[in-house]
């Protein structure tokens, strides 16, 4: 895990930021407790990282959600299984 005072991210890590930033269900709370980046040093990072097209389709998807913040979060943290989703 980094510490929120290391800003310098190995190529792997940077991939990883964003692709767990895009996710609809990872909130900005987990990135920061796996990488130590709070939601604003997220987005700073997705503006230097991504094309600004990108970045602005980015934003408009996640300006709002609710899943993207533990504390506004209507379900329970965990995986969806059907009913009748065969268990191994």
């Amino acid at each position: 895990m980094k510490s929120s005072k290391s800003k310098s991210f190995e190529e792997a890590d940077v991939s990883r930021i964003i692709e767990m930033a895009w996710e609809d269900r990872t909130p900005f709370e987990a990135i920061e407790t796996e990488y130590g980046l709070a939601e604003k040093q997220v987005i700073a990072l997705m503006r230097k990282q991504m094309k600004a097209s990108s970045f602005k389709m980015w934003r408009k998807r996640v300006s709002g959600r609710k899943t993207k913040h533990l504390t506004q979060r209507g379900f329970t943290v965990g995986r969806f299984v059907c009913p009748t989703q065969r268990l191994r």
